[in-house]
């Protein structure tokens, strides 16, 4: 494997920044996987798929398939210490294969402009929670929702507010911006859900909740789609092969723990703060006769209108909707860095040009989804069914075959590590999760197909489309990069 070696990228080695302490750090990747989907999707799968036998699978897949995934992320990211496209360059060499990386850097941003979205509607409903509105007398939330839900105008200004939240916290680095913000965060959201946990638990009824998503019921044990559903919950919630671990582990140090930081600690915050909003929600969706698969309305109506009818309802509502905010927020800042960095690597530019063109960019294709709920639907269906998985599928193969697995564990994984990882885990990465995404493309192909015929092929198309579209421009680039030098060594 020929490891591209120009002396651009050794200066930009020498001068990379670096997380400011491993809390910090930990915060940071921890609050990039949990968003929306730990607080409201975690306890209704957990309790539609067998309650605590749904938790088995969860477990032991995420133990055995997402933590070694991370880490090969994490260890490749921190050997090359460049972005998504300069590591593919760094091990493909200067050649069109750097468009896989292109691909995946297209899924990240295309992810972020509709995702801006919904940390929109967390930061209305955090407003709202905190000039009490959800606790007034006869306040009816559904008609809030869907008066917002139809208020284009405002979706287009909650999205424009979310992105300069975000672009502002960019401008301030890596250390001083998204590692300070995640340090204060993540503890004020533990705390929330704890506190909000605690007060649910004495409602009456509360345990009704808890016996939905807890009660082992053996024979689900027995169904695929239990460990299906549980593999999905293992591998999305903790974003896996998007490229973020990549990207966060080219900031660590040499010598920085990789197996417990960017895998073993990762998994167990990620895994805390699922079942931390398991016992924050689900004891007040059953006191209050709420349905638990009600999606995206169990927060921004249900919920809402359950902490109105509490006592201290303005104190508990204003906790879990700033800390469902945080959660958004923290997840937005791990998806958009991905472009930054990038960005400011491939263009060569400071970081602040980097983030403004980065974020203006998302905010400027933002803009569709944050007008109609369909077009964000639609990206969503697209990218969570098949671009996601097929990202996962060509950093891992990137990993365990390109670079190569066992190389990239004596290497980087197990350096300065004082968990020692054996050779099995280089199975892991080079069958076990690659077969795995395959297997789940071509199941949500089969699952969406007869349903939704034309939204499934038109996705899907242009999906495959973006392989050799990517692949082309870096080709390109490549040869416009060629005839400069050819044109540059004739002038001197």
């Amino acid at each position: 494997m020929t490891i591209t070696n120009t002396a651009t990228n050794t200066s930009t080695t020498i001068s990379r920044e670096q997380w400011g302490s491993r809390f910090g750090y930990l915060m940071a990747i921890i609050g990039a996987m949990v968003g929306a989907g730990n607080i409201w999707r975690m306890p209704y799968v957990t309790g539609e798929n067998g309650g605590g036998a749904f938790l088995i699978a969860y477990f032991v897949l995420l133990y055995l398939i997402a933590v070694p995934g991370l880490m090969g992320e994490t260890a490749l990211g921190r050997y090359t210490r460049q972005g998504l496209i300069g590591t593919f360059r760094k091990v493909y060499g200067n050649n069109r294969m750097v468009g896989l990386g292109l691909v995946i850097l297209v899924f990240n941003i295309v992810l972020m402009s509709y995702y801006s979205s919904v940390v929109g509607w967390s930061i209305y409903y955090a407003y709202h929670a905190l000039i009490g509105t959800f606790t007034q007398t006869g306040f009816d939330t559904a008609a809030l929702w869907q008066s917002f839900s139809h208020n284009k105008v405002l979706n287009i200004g909650m999205h424009t507010i979310a992105m300069l939240m975000v672009t502002g916290i960019l401008l301030l680095g890596i250390k001083g911006g998204i590692e300070r913000m995640a340090k204060w965060m993540m503890p004020i959201l533990t705390i929330a859900l704890i506190a909000i946990a605690i007060r649910g638990l004495t409602l009456p009824g509360a345990m009704a909740g808890l016996e939905f998503s807890f009660s082992p019921n053996w024979e689900y044990l027995a169904r695929g789609q239990t460990w299906l559903a549980a593999l999905g919950q293992a591998l999305f919630s903790t974003g896996l092969g998007w490229g973020i671990a990549l990207t966060y582990g080219s900031y660590l140090g040499r010598n920085d723990d990789i197996p417990l930081g960017g895998g073993l600690f990762t998994a167990v915050g990620n895994t805390s703060f699922g079942l931390l909003a398991v016992f924050a929600v689900f004891p007040i969706v059953f006191a209050f006769g709420i349905s638990p698969t009600s999606g995206p309305e169990l927060a921004f109506v249900a919920l809402a209108s359950a902490f109105g009818s509490m006592t201290g309802g303005y104190v508990w509502a204003l906790l879990f909707f700033a800390g469902f905010f945080f959660a958004n927020l923290t997840t937005a800042l791990a998806i958009t860095e991905v472009g930054v960095t990038t960005c400011k690597e491939e263009r060569n530019i400071p970081r602040s040009r980097a983030v403004l063109m980065i974020c203006g960019l998302i905010w400027l294709l933002g803009i569709p989804s944050a007008i109609n709920a369909d077009i964000l639907g639609y990206l969503d269906f697209v990218l969570g069914n098949w671009g996601l998985p097929l990202a996962t599928f060509i950093i891992m193969i990137t990993i365990g075959w390109k670079f190569d697995a066992n190389r990239l564990r004596i290497l980087s994984l197990n350096r300065g590590s004082d968990l020692y990882i054996p050779s099995a885990w280089e199975a892991t990465v080079r069958y076990q999760i690659p077969l795995i995404m395959l297997g789940i493309m071509a199941y949500f192909l089969y699952s969406n197909l007869g349903e939704a015929p034309l939204k499934t092929l038109s996705g899907l198309f242009v999906l495959m489309l973006m392989i050799p579209l990517c692949m082309g421009v870096m080709k390109r680039r490549l040869e416009g990069q060629d005839s400069q030098h050819v044109a540059g060594g004739r002038l001197s």
